[in-house]
């Protein structure tokens, strides 16, 4: 009998650019000298990145999601039964018209699981002009602001989105920034860290995407969801490109090739790239291969446990 069919249904209990290389090598520097640490402030003998976090995105699981044959309880627990520190609660799963209750029994039954909620992600537009329609896309984000906050979650993946037909870079660049500094004064205020993916549209290429973080300014609450699957052009070059800002990674199994086929990712060059940029924080698997996931997930996940510790 496999993972999937054992879970029960409903299972409920009653910037940065501080860079974060400076930011990390001023806080080394801080440190008076101990044994365990090392001159640099590092763990000696720990291979490529440093405090390294694995989680799970509920999104790996979206179809037995969506088909309500799971819930986020369900899923949580598959997450324990992994071992792993994290859970990545993607808002689309979500019951409808859930409450306030639901988000703290939710946090409850993850932590007696020993599992963190890492983040959480929404599905957004911010290319659009001034008006009710980018109003009612920045309030959206900001009641899941709230939610992250009272998931404990540290963290919330936004999008950028697509630009109109005819709208220039920098116009688009400006209207996601704007959006974003209207919402980084709530972020602050509940804890919860804004990371912007590179999910395709205005955030396509590494450079337009660092345009707006740019745009948006230096901010601890702010930075880069880093997705390795998403660059479509020379995915490690622009990964490389964006990693510095990272405050979130998601991590695929596969990358897009030369041919723009989808081949096997190389973890290893991820893990070199995020060591490169200093990278510490959540590494989360976000699983949309072909095969079982069920199945795939627990030998990725093995993978990512060898190479980052």
């Amino acid at each position: 009998m496999n993972e999937k069919s054992t879970l029960s249904q409903n299972s409920q209990p009653a910037g940065r650019r501080f860079s974060r290389r400076s930011f990390v090598g001023a806080g080394a520097a801080g440190l008076l000298f101990h044994p365990a640490l090392g001159q640099s402030g590092t763990i000696p003998g720990r291979p490529g990145a440093g405090n390294i976090h694995l989680s799970l995105a509920a999104y790996s699981l979206r179809e037995d999601l969506t088909a309500g044959k799971i819930d986020l309880f369900d899923f949580v627990r598959w997450c324990a039964r992994l071992g792993l520190a994290g859970a990545e609660l993607t808002s689309y799963y979500f019951p409808d018209n859930f409450d306030r209750d639901y988000l703290l029994r939710l946090r409850n039954f993850a932590f007696h699981h020993g599992v963190t909620v890492s983040g959480t992600a929404v599905g957004n537009n911010f290319c659009l002009p001034p008006g009710p329609q980018r109003k009612e896309q920045v309030d959206h984000v900001a009641r899941w602001i709230d939610h992250a906050a009272d998931l404990f979650a540290p963290h919330i993946r936004v999008f950028a989105g697509n630009p109109p037909a005819g709208t220039d870079a920098a116009t688009a660049v400006s209207w996601v920034a704007d959006c974003l500094r209207e919402l980084l004064p709530r972020a602050a205020q509940r804890g919860v860290v804004l990371g912007l993916e590179n999910h395709g549209g205005i955030t396509a290429r590494a450079r337009d995407h660092l345009a707006i973080c740019s745009a948006v300014g230096e901010n601890p609450w702010f930075g880069i969801n880093l997705d390795t699957g998403n660059y479509r052009i020379q995915p490690y070059d622009e990964l490389a490109l964006a990693a510095p800002r990272a405050v979130n990674v998601q991590v695929k199994v596969e990358v897009h090739g030369s041919d723009g086929k989808q081949v096997p990712t190389d973890f290893g060059r991820v893990r070199n790239i995020l060591a490169d940029a200093a990278y510490q924080g959540w590494l989360v698997l976000e699983y949309e291969a072909e095969a079982d996931p069920w199945e795939a997930i627990p030998k990725h996940l093995e993978e990512l446990r060898r190479l980052f510790g």
